[in-house]
């Protein structure tokens, strides 16, 4: 199964990573369902701003963790390559 990696731009300028197996469902859900995650409910709307692929869950989410530790100077970096 496909896994993506996603950064999200809030409407208060904060990014938001995370992953997930469909970009444009999650990205719906975190728009305008129950099911978006407590930070980007609170940030509506949000908006893709960067995502890549990976090979299996467990290499999403070492690649997740990595972005999330980033300064948000280097997450921009990353979105502006």
């Amino acid at each position: 199964m496909q896994y993506f990696i996603y950064i999200l731009k809030c409407s208060d300028d904060t990014l938001y990573t995370g992953i997930t197996t469909d970009l444009k469902r999650r990205v719906n859900e975190h728009n305008s369902s129950q099911k978006g995650a407590k930070y980007t409910k609170l940030r509506r709307p949000v908006e893709l701003v960067y995502s890549e692929e990976s090979e299996d869950r467990s290499s999403a989410s070492k690649r997740e963790y990595t972005i999330k530790k980033l300064s948000r100077k280097e997450k921009l970096e990353l979105i502006n390559v």
